[in-house]
């Protein structure tokens, strides 16, 4: 009897063993998980803080570069790429600033760049201010699309949703109008098919205003599609020159296209740009965050459209 005591007790003081180190191990998980949320949590806004200060510097480098003026180019400060670099080159190369090579942060990792929208053929092009179709830029972007291997039936199509998401406000609007995208990875919304989307994303925008095309920040495919009578070899002959010396006018490329010269034109085609891109990426141990903004340069003031990351 008393050896079978014995042994309760000693069964009962394993499960009891058991129990109190299956509470520790749970309480310390519950712990571990906390701090790596916080953990988590703080890195993601301390990076998002970074972000905003490197979107405010890409913003002083458009500020400074449209106080420069003349026209706007693959050659410019803001046209070049942050590669990925540590924070502290960035503190260190400040004199007055003392760096503490402890904070987290300066073990972080910045990379990024600035790119012009108006390199791109803009999707808003595609309805005039008066809500009408507008005829040359359906062309432009039907010779887009057959350059591509798409169909050119799809920029009817979303020529003629994109009319009506514009016109919903309207008492006349159908109840059927499609919703207005705001970024161009939604234009499936106006019915243009995924596999087109893909193929597009390098060469179109969608921005709130007609914008003209920028020919020397141009790809040769897009300046190829925004002329009627250009061969893609005009618009590669029009890259490579503009490689040596920018086009400061629209008459400067006129030159050199020749019998294609009175296809540019100021309604189409421009010299400069509004509409520019940036995008961040901060690295920091297992967290990376990007983060895309547009921004809108009118004169000296260049303000944000949307941020997203």
């Amino acid at each position: 009897m008393k050896a079978r005591q014995t042994g309760a007790a000693l069964l009962a003081a394993m499960l009891t063993v058991t129990l109190v180190a299956s509470l520790a191990a749970a309480a310390l998980w519950q712990q571990w998980r906390s701090i790596e949320v916080e953990s988590a949590e703080r890195a993601r806004q301390q990076s998002l803080w970074v972000l905003t200060g490197a979107l405010d510097w890409a913003r002083l480098i458009l500020r400074e570069d449209a106080r420069s003026g003349g026209a706007d180019h693959l050659a410019e400060p803001w046209a070049i790429p942050l590669a990925e670099a540590r924070m502290s080159t960035f503190l260190s190369a400040d004199q007055s600033t003392s760096v503490d090579n402890d904070n987290t942060m300066l073990q972080a990792f910045l990379s990024g760049g600035i790119s012009d929208l108006q390199a791109r053929m803009n999707v808003r092009n595609l309805v005039d201010d008066s809500n009408k179709l507008s005829e040359p830029d359906l062309k432009a972007f039907a010779k887009l699309f057959q350059q591509l291997g798409l169909q050119p039936a799809e920029v009817t199509l979303i020529a003629t949703n994109l009319r009506l998401a514009l016109d919903s406000g309207s008492a006349a609007a159908p109840d059927t109008a499609p919703l207005m995208p705001q970024r161009t990875r939604q234009l499936g919304w106006l019915g243009l098919s995924g596999r087109s989307l893909e193929a597009l994303m390098p060469h179109i925008t969608l921005l709130p205003v007609r914008t003209p095309l920028n020919i020397n920040t141009a790809s040769p495919i897009v300046m190829y599609a925004s002329v009627p009578s250009m061969d893609l070899a005009q618009a590669q002959q029009l890259a490579s020159a503009r490689q040596v010396t920018h086009f400061r006018t629209l008459a400067d490329a006129s030159k050199i296209l020749g019998e294609g010269a009175g296809q540019l034109n100021e309604t189409q085609h421009s010299v400069n740009s509004r509409f520019f891109e940036v995008r961040g990426r901060l690295r920091l141990d297992q967290t990376i965050v990007e983060e895309s903004s547009v921004v809108q340069r009118d004169g000296m003031v260049v303000k944000t459209l949307w941020r997203e990351h």
